[in-house]
């Protein structure tokens, strides 16, 4: 399969989450996914989307938030990029989820909840921009597919 690549901006404001999920349906289905697998890089893509918009810009909708999908021999890549203040993954502390639920916290979940769904989740810096790669392997047990192609 041949690598291809598209691009979806929006505005760092969270009433654009919902063109940013039709853009990574779209792409994730093009690429072959289940439906279950493009609804969990969905989700994954919109936690991210969403973390951009509220923590590195706190709301702020002079910003913008990039959406960039690939599709690569084996795996599904979807790349958000965003200029607003970086995330220190070193700082980051999973929630403990017995607690959570005792205390019912509304929020917290989001990074912990994209390693959960996705296969690989890395966060980068390039100059002033920050990114997080976010990836689905194509055959679905965790391992890049060797042959490139889908189920």
């Amino acid at each position: 399969m041949p690598a291809s690549v598209c691009t979806c901006t929006i505005p760092s404001a969270t009433r654009y989450l919902a063109r940013v999920r039709r853009f990574v349906d779209e792409q994730a289905t093009a690429a072959g996914l289940s439906e279950k697998a493009a609804s969990e890089v969905q989700l994954a893509v919109d936690e991210a989307c969403a973390n951009a918009i509220e923590h590195a810009y706190g709301g702020d909708a002079g910003g913008t938030v990039e959406v960039v999908t690939k599709r690569a021999p084996g795996r599904f890549v979807v790349v958000i990029r965003h200029t607003g203040v970086p995330f220190d993954i070193s700082k980051y502390q999973p929630p403990d989820l017995a607690r959570a639920a005792d205390e019912r916290w509304s929020g917290g979940f989001g990074v912990a909840l994209m390693h959960r769904l996705m296969d690989e989740v890395a966060y980068r810096r390039r100059g002033r921009v920050s990114e997080v790669h976010l990836v689905k392997f194509l055959n679905g047990d965790g391992k890049p597919a060797r042959d490139g192609g889908a189920r």
